[in-house]
Formats: structure tokens, sequence, C-alpha cells
């Protein structure tokens, strides 16, 4: 294929789409907040049975779901409904997000909507060649404690969502209570702007070419085998390459906890200017196979910009994890007193 062709065949024919889809009211608002911090060719959905909070929301585009059954009054808790209403719309749904290469669905788990359509649509998905990954916010402990329908929807959902390994993105509110003394408006965008900031990365990671490569099926190839995954981030200044691994290891809102059975895998891709050296990125790779207990599957990619940059970032994706890692990350703290059964 000749450069005049070749050209016009990528321009048609490389284009990759993005979608991130908010699911229910949490994960519609934080859907309106990345949608606000804007992330390059991500097209945005919001989904809820509730009508009147579907209206105030901005995104690309809004589905308002189970308008026969739920006449647009929400879900009231109730997942076996959401699920039934889901069916008027699935082919069309199902449709439009084959279309995407990656979509991140988004839902605070509790309520009926979230909890239903995450696990319902991430394994509708992973039957396409579309790279579904799902985010769930985990509930505040209070919620747990004085809601049963509520904690009895989480757990369904994180059992479904986990049992279907592949990449899943649980973020806790609990972690929140570090920024209480915030508006509460204010602390939830704290944690979209986190999930803004793993979203942009990973398409950052895929989307555009690097010296060391880490393309889309570079990332389908290592999740094929890597169990239940997890995505960390980290930003550091480039003569700190083991801090900038422990940053991402320890500065997150997720909850994660490897599988001490089996060795981890890690695609660890790694973002600077033109004064990153080929010592620092070591640096950076011994560091990953220390904190990962010297993984045996490990692939790495790295980018340089043309400019010098005094800080480098590192998107690792990391599977191996434990089976109920998120579930129990729904426990109380030790000393409450509570008990939360955790369905096996």
């Amino acid at each position: 294929m000749e450069s005049d062709s070749l050209e016009a065949w990528a321009s048609a024919n490389l284009r990759s789409t993005f979608g991130v889809v908010g699911l229910g009211g949490a994960g519609s608002e934080a859907t309106q907040d990345l949608l606000a911090l804007g992330i390059p060719g991500v097209e945005t959905w919001a989904i809820n049975t509730d009508a009147a909070h579907l209206l105030r929301i901005q995104a690309d585009r809004r589905v308002l779901l189970g308008q026969r059954h739920l006449h647009g009054r929400g879900s009231g808790g109730d997942r076996e409904a959401v699920l039934s209403a889901i069916e008027d719309g699935r082919e069309e749904l199902q449709r439009r997000f084959e279309e995407y290469e990656i979509v991140f669905l988004v839902a605070g788990l509790g309520g009926g909507t979230g909890s239903a359509l995450l696990p319902y649509l991430a394994s509708l998905l992973r039957k396409s060649r579309t790279l579904a990954i799902p985010v769930a916010f985990l509930p505040f402990h209070v919620e747990l404690e004085t809601n049963p329908v509520r904690r009895a929807n989480a757990l369904e959902a994180l059992t479904e969502l986990e049992r279907m390994d592949g990449l899943l993105l649980a973020l806790s509110n609990e972690k929140l209570r570090r920024f209480e003394s915030l508006p509460i408006r204010r602390v939830l965008q704290v944690r979209n702007a986190y999930l803004h900031q793993l979203v942009a990365s990973l398409v950052d990671m895929v989307e555009n070419p690097s010296q060391l490569n880490v393309d889309l099926a570079s990332l389908k190839h290592h999740l094929r085998d890597a169990g239940l995954s997890t995505l960390l981030l980290g930003e550091q200044h480039v003569e700190e390459p083991e801090r900038l691994v422990h940053q991402a290891l320890t500065e997150t809102l997720l909850d994660f906890d490897l599988d001490e059975a089996q060795s981890p895998s890690v695609l660890a891709h790694v973002d600077g200017g033109s004064n990153l050296t080929l010592e620092t990125l070591n640096r950076v790779l011994d560091a990953v196979r220390h904190r990962f207990r010297q993984p045996q599957r490990m692939m790495f990619g790295t980018r340089t910009h043309p400019e010098p940059r005094q800080v480098m970032r590192l998107t690792a994706v990391v599977g191996g994890l434990r089976r109920r890692t998120a579930r129990e990350a729904l426990r109380p703290p030790a000393g409450t007193g509570l008990s939360i059964p955790i369905v096996q």
C-alpha cells in the first residue's frame, strides 16, 4: 500500500472511538463531571430511570429507561424492575455501544438502576469486540449499615462483576472521608476528577503511538488471561521513579488486593519528556517488579514528548486480584461491632 493510499485507509479505518456511560444517578453525575473536564474523542451517555434527574444532566446523549414499566419515577432500589425495563431498549443500546472500542460503564452501587445495569451491560458487551470497563462507586459504610436494600444491591452487583474477571475499577466512597472538611459536592468532584485521570490516561495510552508501543490489541491480549484486574495511575518528578510506583499503589481511591496464590500480571506504560532516560525507565520497571512480587508476565511501553518534562506518569493495568477484593471493601472498619455478610 503506497503512502497516499495508506493515509486514506488509516483516516477511514483507524479512528478509535471511546464512550463513558453513566448509569443511574451517581453514574450520570460523574459522567457530567467528566464531560466538563473534557476528554478528546470520548462520547458521554447518561442512562437513568428517573426522568427528573436525567433532565438536569449534561451529556452528549441521554436515555430514559423503562418508561412503560417505571414511568420515569426511578427504580425505588428494585434491581429486578430495572432488568425487566431494559429489555425494551437492550438491542438498540447494545448496537450503539458495540460501535466503541472502549466503553467505561460508571455506576454507584446500592441503588436499583446502577446496581442492575452495571453488571448487565458489562456482561452483554464482553461478548463483543468492545472492551467494557465497569467503574463501581462503593457506598459509604453508613449506607450499608442503615439500609439493607442498598447493601444487598451492592453485594449482588459486585459478586456478578468479580465473577466476570477482566478490568474492574472499584472506587471507594469511604476513602473520600479524608476530605470530610470539604463541601459534599466538592468531595464527589474530587472522586470524579480522579476517575477522569484514569479514563484519560488509559485512552491516551492506547490511542497515541509510543516509542515502545502499547496499543488496544496489546491491552486486550494482556487482559485475556489476567483474571480480575484494576488500573493504577501515578505522576511524580522524573528524578523519583521509585516514589512514582509507591504513589500509584497508595494514593488511590481504588480498592484492590492481590491474590497471594498466584503471580500478578502487569502492563506498565511510562509517559515522560525528552529528558526521560533509559536508567529512569529501568528504575521504574524494577520498582514495579519489586512491588508486585516479580510478576511472571509483564509488558511495558513508554512515550517521550519532544520537550523536556519534570513530571512523568505511570499507567499500570494489574491483573491477579483476589475474587472478593471489592466485596470485602464493603466490610465496616474493625471495632464497629457491625457484621456485613459477604456473598461467596
